[in-house]
C-alpha cells in the first residue's frame, strides 16, 4: 500500500528556515562586505569538527543506551540495568552501532556549527549596533548567531540521525553501515523526504541545544575571565596577578575552559532533552519496542515494517508530542510532561561527558590554530 506523504506539513519546518534566513539576510546586510570577509576563519570549522566528531565518537555507547532508553522505556528502565540487558541480550558490539553516521554527521555538524556561530557573531553585533541607536547589542547576537548554527547544523543532521536511530532500534539495519542505511531510506521514501523528514524534531533539539552549549560556554567563560581581572575589593591588584604567583596562565584557561564547559553541558541537557525525546519517537523503527503494533506475518514483514516506522516519521511536531505526551494511556498511566524527560539520566551522563570534552577539544584545537581561548578576547 503506497504511502502517502503530506507535503503541506514536511514544508512548514522548511519555510520556517527561509523566514529565519530572510532575516539573517536583513540583519547582515548592514555589515560592511569587508566585515564579513574578515570574520570568516576556517580554523573555527577545522576545530568545530575534530571536537564534535572526538566527542560525539567515545560517547557512542552511551547514545546507544539512551536512545533505546526512549524507544522502549518500558524495557529499558535506566541507564546501567539498560546496559546490562544489551549487552546479555545482543552482546558488547551492539554498544557501537550507528558509529559511523555518529563520526561521519556529527564531524560535519561540528564543522557548521562551531564554524558558522562563530563568524556570525561578529558580524551580528556590528550590525546590531548599527540598527540601534543605543549602539548596545546585549545578547541578542549570541542567540542569533546560536539558532542560525543550530538551524544549518539540522539539515546536515536529519539524513544522519535517522539512519543511527534505526540502526539502533530496528532489525532491518542490522548492520548495514552508514551508506547501507542511508540507501535503505532513500528506498523506503526517496530523496526528498530522507532529507526533510523530522527536520522539525531536529530544530526542537538542535537549537536549545545549540543555544545552552555556545551560548552558555562562552558567557561563563567571558564572566570567569572578566573576574579573574577585575580588581579586588581590598587592593589594586588583580586576582590573575595574585594566582599567576602559583598557576601557569595555561592551568588557568585550562580550568576556566573546564568550569565553563560544565556549567554549558547541564544547561544544554535540559534545554535540549525533549526535542531529543521526539527526535528518536519520530524515527524510530519496529525493533527493541519500536512500535506497539501486531507483528506482520513472515511474507509482508519487511514491507510492513517499513512502513509503518516511515509512517511514524511523517507525523507532525504536534503528533509525535502528543504521543509521547499520553504514552502508556491505555494501561492507565499517562506520562504527560515526564515522557518528555525519558532517558535523562542517560543524556545526562552522555551530554555532559559530550559537551565537556566537546568543548575542552574546541579551546586546545583553537589554541594550537593559533586563535584565543573562548572568553579571552
Amino acid at each position: 500500500m503506497p504511502i502517502k506523504h503530506p507535503r503541506g506539513r514536511n514544508r512548514a519546518p522548511l519555510r520556517s528556515l527561509l523566514t529565519f534566513f530572510s532575516f539573517i539576510s536583513y540583519v547582515t546586510s548592514a555589515t560592511p562586505a569587508a566585515s564579513i570577509a574578515s570574520s570568516i576563519d576556517f580554523r573555527y570549522f577545522v576545530a568545530g569538527g575534530s571536537c564534535a566528531a572526538i566527542s560525539h565518537g567515545i560517547t557512542c555507547p552511551i547514545d546507544v543506551v539512551k536512545t533505546r532508553m526512549q524507544s522502549n522505556p518500558e524495557k529499558y528502565k535506566s541507564l546501567l540495568p539498560a546496559t546490562a540487558t544489551i549487552i546479555r541480550e545482543e552482546g558488547a558490539a551492539s554498544l557501537v552501532k550507528g558509529l559511523g553516521p555518529t563520526l561521519v554527521g556529527y564531524g560535519i555538524e561540528g564543522a557548521l556549527k562551531f564554524g558558522i556561530y562563530e563568524i556570525t557573531k561578529p558580524l551580528v553585533v556590528v550590525a546590531f549596533m548599527k540598527l540601534n541607536a543605543n549602539g548596545e547589542a546585549g545578547m541578542f547576537p549570541f542567540l542569533i548567531a546560536s539558532i542560525l548554527a543550530g538551524a544549518v547544523a539540522s539539515l546536515i543532521l536529519v539524513p544522519m540521525e535517522s539512519t543511527r536511530i534505526r540502526m539502533v532500534t530496528d532489525p532491518e539495519f542490522e548492520g548495514v553501515g552508514l551508506l547501507g542505511g542511508l540507501s535503505k531510506l532513500v528506498e523506503e521514501a526517496g530523496v526528498a523526504q530522507t532529507l526533510s523528514l523530522g527536520m522539525g524534531a531536529m530544530l526542537a533539539k538542535q537549537i536549545p541545544y545549540t543555544f545552552g552549549k555556545q551560548v552558555s560556554f562562552d558567557i561563563v567563560a567571558k564572566s570567569l575571565y572578566r573576574m579573574l581581572n577585575s580588581p579586588t575589593a581590598d587592593s589594586a591588584a588583580t586576582l590573575s596577578e595574585l594566582l599567576s604567583k602559583s598557576l601557569s596562565p595555561d592551568f588557568v584557561k585550562w580550568t576556566v575552559s573546564v568550569l565553563s564547559a560544565m556549567v554549558a553541558s547541564i544547561m544544554a541537557c535540559f534545554l535540549s532533552h525533549p526535542g531529543d525525546v521526539i527526535l528518536t519517537e519520530t524515527h524510530k523503527g519496529r525493533g527493541h519496542g519500536g512500535t506497539t503494533d501486531k507483528q506482520p506475518s513472515k511474507k509482508s514483514k519487511g514491507t510492513t515494517s517499513s512502513s509503518s516506522s516511515h509512517a511514524k516519521s511523517n507525523q507532525s511536531l504536534c503528533e509525535v508530542s502528543a504521543t509521547i505526551y499520553s504514552r502508556n494511556g491505555e494501561k492507565g498511566v499517562m506520562q504527560g510532561l515526564s515522557g518528555f524527560f525519558t532517558g535523562l539520566q542517560a543524556r545526562f551522563v552522555h551530554v555532559g561527558l559530550i559537551i565537556t570534552s566537546q568543548l575542552v577539544i574546541y579551546d586546545i584545537v583553537k589554541q594550537l590554530l593559533g586563535l584565543p581561548a573562548t572568553g579571552s578576547h
